[in-house]
């Protein structure tokens, strides 16, 4: 029998790989409506920046004898434009983000949110105009504003009502506050049209004290210990119910005292020793606090001491607060602490915790380390820097106008910087290649 050699099998060479398509890298304006963070931060980033610098330069003006048109009183319309501009807007960011994970919700497309924030941000394009100009332009951006504020609680309340998560305390407290938003929003804008100082004075204080603060620590009751106890393991994210009722309670009797005050002028005797009663131990709740949620062990990490740094900032507010009420009970009107109260919750507490919480956010939906490098800390330091200062110049009557002057113009830098710095990372893909 005949063998027939085999012949050699030689396998057949697999097709290669097609490489992968290179990834855009670019910035582009499409990609902000594709996740809510994207959009809110960014429109939220143009507006702080463009708002720092427009104070720092009209402050500027008044220190070298320059005279700009006012259309509205300066000290109003800077009141208005940072309780009602920029900080709802990174709320928004961060709260279409987070809110449909606290609730059990399918992720918000971004899309969806496009329309009220370019309403709620464009409204101030004509507004900032308006306060130099003509009050009614002003009052016109301001009810623009308003109703994309408004349309934005009506999509919160339908996520509220469509949630099948058991605790909705926290996203609900945020529609309550959100709410009370609206109301001064809406206010506001009136008052603005009017030409009513005492109603525009009153909505920038429920604004701040029955809004953002509210809203502020709401999410510090949430995400801090959560935040902590993750990166920190042996702590616990320990956060009871009580708390958030105890400081929401005192900011709502804050915010009362306060819008009450700049409606009717001088509080009397007994609403000044109501507000010490209330603010004296929610300032010692609030700094305790701090320590019990790990403020010495987050001096370890930066990006977790610069949240703890905000939340001290309220305790520190609250604090000066009621001091203050406290010297006006013992030496009348004029012992009074003046802005510091003020200042010491708006550029402390929210502006601290805003750079903070958002740094965060945006490093890991971007795909970047949970970390604070070299700039992003340098910003927030430059930022604490500024409330020091301005909170300085309010208790030192003497040197206020230089320091106010240094303090806008060192907010107004550290906003800058941040918004370049993210506002670039809101328009590129993710380092990571995940969608988001």
């Amino acid at each position: 029998m005949k063998t027939i050699p085999l012949r050699p099998v030689h396998p057949v060479p697999a097709a290669a790989p097609r490489p992968a398509a290179p990834v855009d890298t670019r910035w582009r304006l499409a990609r902000l409506s594709s996740a809510p963070h994207r959009l809110g931060f960014f429109a939220a980033a143009v507006l702080l920046s463009i708002s720092g610098l427009w104070w720092a330069l009209a402050l500027g003006a008044r220190y070298g004898g320059v005279l700009l048109p006012w259309a509205v009183p300066a000290l109003v319309a800077h009141a208005l434009v940072m309780s009602m501009s920029f900080m709802p807007l990174f709320i928004v960011g961060f709260l279409f983000t987070a809110g449909p994970k606290w609730l059990g919700l399918p992720d918000v497309p971004g899309s969806s949110l496009v329309r009220p924030v370019l309403l709620l941000s464009g409204g101030w394009l004509l507004a900032l105009p308006g306060f130099h100009l003509w009050a009614p332009l002003a009052g016109a951006g301001m009810a623009v504003s308003a109703l994309g504020w408004g349309m934005l609680m009506w999509r919160l309340l339908r996520l509220l009502r469509a949630s099948p998560a058991p605790d909705k305390l926290h996203a609900t407290g945020v529609a309550v506050a959100g709410s009370v938003g609206l109301l001064a929003m809406v206010a506001g804008a009136v008052a603005v049209t009017l030409g009513d100082v005492a109603l525009a004075r009153a909505a920038a204080q429920l604004s701040l004290w029955g809004f953002l603060a509210p809203t502020f620590t709401i999410v510090s009751h949430r995400m801090l210990p959560f935040f902590t106890a993750s990166a920190l393991p042996f702590l616990e994210a320990w956060r009871p119910n009580w708390l958030l009722a105890a400081m929401a309670g005192a900011l709502a009797v804050t915010a009362l005292g306060a819008t009450a005050e700049a409606l009717t002028g001088p509080l009397s005797t007994a609403a000044h020793g109501a507000l010490l009663a209330v603010q004296a131990p929610a300032a010692a709740l609030v700094l305790w606090l701090a320590l019990r949620w790990g403020l010495m062990h987050s001096l370890r990490l930066r990006l977790l001491a610069m949240l703890h740094g905000g939340f001290v900032w309220l305790g520190l507010a609250l604090a000066l607060s009621a001091l203050s009420h406290a010297l006006v009970l013992r030496g009348g009107e004029s012992a009074s602490l003046g802005l510091a109260p003020l200042h010491a919750l708006t550029m402390g507490y929210l502006g601290a915790t805003l750079i903070a919480m958002i740094t965060r956010v945006a490093a890991g939906h971007s795909g970047r380390p949970l970390a604070a490098d070299d700039l992003a800390f340098g910003l927030y330091l430059l930022l604490q820097t500024a409330a020091l200062l301005r909170v300085t110049a309010a208790l030192w009557p003497a040197a206020m106008l230089p320091l106010t002057l240094i303090a806008a113009a060192t907010w107004a830098l550290a906003c800058l910087g941040w918004a370049l710095r993210y506002g670039n990372w809101m328009g590129r893909p993710r380092t990571d290649g995940r969608p988001g």
